[in-house]
């Protein structure tokens, strides 16, 4: 089994960090011989897409001559190292921060990357994104200082909606979502609590059933 290990926080010690590192030991407590491939966004983060990349995107005929081009001119060449991560994983395992109500850029920038017409992403006759990638397990920890889900949410979320819709429209739908709440009012002994309860919570039925990667 291949694990996709993705960490958004630029905290060595950071919650979210913590939370990805003990989902990953879970995983492979059950599946000892796993390789894991880290994508560290937060300590080493990619750059945002420029201007070649959307110009290779903005026609068809940009698309069709930036494909057969891709291996030398580059402008979709990182997209193409990044999808392929993804397609070679059987699980996914993110661990980021909620940064002012949603996601870090780092995160974004990389998100930028995977969703891309003609690759990851189809189109319908009627003009539907159809998601070309295999569904598989993916699993998002969230640290957040404050309380974005649950009776006690105090905050909006604008996180949750936008990976699922993300993630869904090049094809990953087996998404879920560990939030680890609270962390700036919480002493660590809680926290250490709080976060085997959110592991404990995780769906390992989902590896079992999902379609290994070639």
């Amino acid at each position: 089994m291949n694990i996709l290990h993705v960490d958004c926080s630029p905290r060595i010690e950071s919650h979210s960090r913590a939370l990805s590192g003990a989902m990953v030991q879970k995983l492979l407590e059950r599946h000892p011989h796993a390789t894991v491939l880290r994508r560290d966004l937060g300590l080493e983060p990619i750059p945002h897409t420029e201007g070649a990349y959307a110009a290779a995107l903005a026609t068809p005929g940009a698309m069709a001559a930036a494909l057969e081009a891709n291996l030398t001119n580059g402008d979709l060449q990182l997209s193409e190292w990044l999808i392929q991560e993804v397609e070679a994983a059987d699980v996914l395992v993110i661990g980021t921060p909620m940064n002012n109500f949603t996601l870090p850029s780092v995160f974004k920038a990389w998100i930028d990357q995977l969703l891309r017409v003609g690759r990851s992403i189809g189109m319908s006759a009627s003009g539907e994104k159809i998601g070309l990638l295999e569904d598989k397990p993916v699993y998002i920890g969230i640290a957040s200082g404050g309380v974005f889900s649950g009776p006690q949410a105090r905050q909006p979320d604008f996180l949750t909606p936008y990976l699922t819709a993300a993630f869904g429209c090049i094809g990953l739908k087996s998404l879920q979502f560990l939030p680890l709440q609270a962390t700036a009012f919480l002493d660590p002994a809680q926290l250490a609590a709080n976060r085997e309860t959110v592991l404990a919570t995780m769906d390992l039925e989902q590896i079992a059933a999902a379609p290994r990667a070639a």
